[in-house]
């Protein structure tokens, strides 16, 4: 009862594609049995008139006395293999009708199943115990009182139509042999109509009903919605000590491209953003690192200690940490301030070298307003 009461949750999807390869689908017998006997009394209604007068010749063939026959020892077997072969003619393919609807009856209400695994040795349902356990549960108590409810309804409705037309058959006595045979069969199809309305009520509520059923056998509790919920997405744990793992291995790598940068723009304290420029290799400036509070100061260090020059231009350090991406191009309508920017470290680093004159100081530097996250008016909700 405590585990009924914890398993409140609807079964997710996996729970049942699990339960469909374990041969676990709703299936209702009592809709095969609707189906088998209905399509067959419809069969009976199409074909009576050709069945009844195949059954007359294939009886007035079989009661047929031939006196040549007694002249041959194997006359006797070869006519019982005639009309052996006469039934079968019949019979195979009211045989195969009948599996067809048994087929129709399992995908109408479960749909299309195949699998293996219920085949499979099980020596846990060898378990008398187990066994007995299965056997006085409340679905298999519920199904047998089912079936005898079934039967018992199907029994008096026969034997109530049976009782009512009763003269029908001690007509047909009196009847030649094809009139009895057309006779009796109409009688019989008007009983079978009577048996497949008991069978249409019970089918009608046996189909929803297996359904529930199996949803109720595959509801799930808060632990098992849990479990499932941590194997389909994975450890929270572990994935993230591989998303820290990935940005100290990307830090890591984007670090040691700041001594290779030919500048590092950032403001005060708060952004640096490292640029490479080859012109004969690439289209525009790349950034290889960028970083911001206590990363910008660590940037700013490393450039420093490798002889990187390190500008202060606020407004263009924000805009790049804002709108690039490492190991991307800048964005084109940062192009100019960005060459500014180099044009005047290149000349810096002429003037040191002894091949040009020393520049002037670095004139200000024009971005975009939009492009600045702190002049950038908010973007209208």
């Amino acid at each position: 009862m405590a585990d009924a009461q914890e398993r409140n949750l609807p079964a997710s999807e996996k729970k049942i594609r699990k339960a469909r390869r374990e041969g676990q689908v709703a299936r209702s017998r009592d809709l095969a049995h609707l189906l088998v006997v209905g399509g067959g009394g419809a069969l009976l209604v199409v074909a009576l008139p050709q069945l009844a007068d195949w059954s007359a010749r294939l009886l007035a063939s079989g009661l047929r006395f031939d006196l040549q026959a007694l002249s041959q020892a194997d006359a006797m077997t070869r006519h019982l293999g005639m009309l052996t072969w006469a039934w079968m003619v019949v019979l195979l393919p009211l045989g195969a009708l009948g599996i067809l609807l048994v087929v129709g009856a399992a995908l109408a209400s479960g749909g299309w199943n195949f699998t293996w695994q219920p085949l499979a040795p099980n020596f846990g349902k060898l378990n008398p115990l187990t066994g007995l356990g299965r056997m006085v549960s409340g679905q298999h108590l519920g199904d047998l009182a089912k079936a005898c409810l079934l039967a018992l309804l199907l029994g008096v409705a026969g034997g109530l139509w049976l009782w009512l037309h009763l003269g029908q058959f001690h007509d047909a006595l009196a009847m030649p042999l094809p009139t009895a045979l057309a006779h009796t069969g109409g009688a019989l199809l008007d009983g079978l109509m009577l048996l497949v309305i008991v069978l249409a009520v019970f089918a009608a509520i046996d189909v929803p009903l297996q359904r529930r059923m199996l949803a109720n056998r595959l509801k799930m509790s808060h632990q098992e919605a849990k479990q499932e919920h941590k194997e389909a997405e994975g450890n929270v744990e572990m994935k993230g000590r591989i998303k820290s793992r990935m940005r100290e291995m990307s830090r890591k790598r984007m670090l040691a491209a700041v001594p290779k940068a030919d500048l590092v723009v950032m403001n005060p304290t708060h952004y640096a953003v490292a640029l490479k420029y080859d012109e004969g290799r690439m289209a525009a400036p790349k950034v290889v690192a960028k970083g911001a509070d206590l990363l910008a100061l660590k940037i700013r260090d490393l450039a420093r200690e490798h002889k990187v020059p390190v500008l202060q231009a606020a407004p263009l350090a924000r805009a790049l940490y804002a709108h690039s991406e490492v190991d991307h191009e800048i964005p084109a309508r940062l192009f100019s301030a960005v060459a500014q920017v180099l044009a005047y470290v290149y000349q810096l680093r002429a003037a040191m070298a002894g091949r040009a004159a020393m520049p002037h100081d670095l004139p200000p530097i024009v971005v975009p307003p939009d492009l600045d996250p702190h002049t950038a008016e908010p973007a209208p909700v």
